[in-house]
């Protein structure tokens, strides 16, 4: 009662690694790279996943490219597949395991 403010706020959808990489043209390595140096401002949701705010990631794509040297040449084949090794390496087991149990369970 009696507030002045409005009682809803539009809460400010925060990026996630993969899109603020997107957003900077550099590879989601670099953005936890640079968030861990503290070159990035950022936040982290239950203690872990990084989030970041699309204006300040905006803010600083021209400095963080210039004073980095990052995101001029193209992200090579190689480094893509070892990307994506790195960050789903998880699911790839747990999927060759299942895929063993279930072969060992209805092969006879």
């Amino acid at each position: 009662m009696g507030r002045s403010e409005p009682v809803s706020r539009v809460r400010e959808k925060l990026l996630t690694t993969r899109e603020a990489s997107y957003l900077l043209g550099i590879s989601e390595k670099d953005i936890i790279d640079l968030a861990e140096a503290k070159k990035i401002p950022h936040y982290k949701v239950a203690g872990e996943f990084l989030r970041f705010k699309k204006e300040e990631v905006a803010k600083l794509k021209s400095d963080i490219q210039k004073k980095f040297n990052l995101g001029k040449e193209e992200i090579s084949l190689g480094e893509r597949i070892k990307e994506f090794l790195y960050f789903n390496d998880f699911y790839i087991l747990s999927g060759l395991l299942i895929s063993f149990f279930l072969w060992v369970i209805f092969r006879g």
